[in-house]
């Protein structure tokens, strides 16, 4: 049986597919309208143009925007975030890179709404040495207020949390057990580096996009699935290289190809 290698770009306009016959070296492309708002309309369309039995496929590359559109166009699911004490604006404060240095006032709104972002009581110092015990019990007052003001993704976001993750992964144990899906995320996962802003700015948009692009990507395993494909589906990163998804939350879970910094 020929095995093919199949990819998929998913543009504004346009969804391109390329497959490669792995048997005979032979190429054949489609080009489909893209679908909006579900782009996975677009991407199974044009597989289906070169592709009639799924089985034959070992591998689906997909490259998208979807990301980067919800974010753009402020589509993202409705997140909250738990911090440190005192850390609730980091995200708006940024690196002083407001009109004027000494304001307090800018142009940028983050993903995440004030009134969604909420301090419990812990501090972990820049040597990692832990000043303040995380309270577990704010923590999980904090989780219960956030999903009653119906945000579906939490951000948890703690002081230092790279030098010693030991309070942050306290509170994400704790938020994981109550918060009814799996989009917790949780700073010292996300990006263990210095840098508060850097830190919390790119969890929060990691919250921010999971929805969207889990139940995306979940959609379009589940058909590739149903038509018979049992191989790897794997997401182009914007480094250049590639991760797989995971078959049980549809999430990217690991790198499979480095690519370029």
């Amino acid at each position: 049986m020929s095995k093919r290698m199949i990819g998929v770009d998913v543009g504004g306009t346009f969804t391109d597919v390329f497959v490669l016959n792995e048997t005979d070296g032979t190429a054949t492309v489609a080009k489909v309208p893209t679908t909006r708002p579900d782009q996975s309309g677009g991407f199974l369309d044009g597989i289906g143009r070169e592709v009639d039995d799924f089985s034959e496929v070992s591998v689906v590359v997909h490259g998208t925007t979807a990301g980067t559109n919800a974010l753009l166009e402020r589509k993202g699911a409705k997140t909250g975030v738990i911090c440190t004490e005192g850390l609730r604006d980091v995200l708006e404060m940024r690196r002083r890179d407001r009109p004027r240095t000494w304001g307090l006032r800018g142009d940028f709104d983050p993903v995440v709404d004030r009134r969604n972002r909420l301090e419990v009581p812990e501090r972990t110092l820049a040597d990692g040495s832990i000043r303040t015990q995380v309270d577990l019990d704010a923590v999980r007052a904090a989780a219960k207020r956030l999903q009653d003001d119906g945000c579906e993704a939490v951000a948890i976001l703690f002081a230092n949390a790279y030098a010693n993750p030991a309070n942050e992964a306290a509170a994400v144990s704790v938020v994981r057990e109550v918060w009814p899906n799996a989009h917790v995320s949780a700073s010292h996962e996300i990006l263990p580096e210095i840098r508060e802003f850097e830190r919390f700015s790119t969890t929060a948009l990691n919250a921010y996009l999971q929805p969207e692009i889990s139940g995306y990507l979940g959609r379009l395993e589940s058909a590739l699935r149903d038509g018979g494909f049992d191989g790897e589906f794997m997401i182009v990163q914007s480094n250049g290289g590639v991760m797989a998804v995971d078959t049980a939350c549809q999430l990217p879970v690991r790198t499979a190809l480095s690519g370029p910094a």
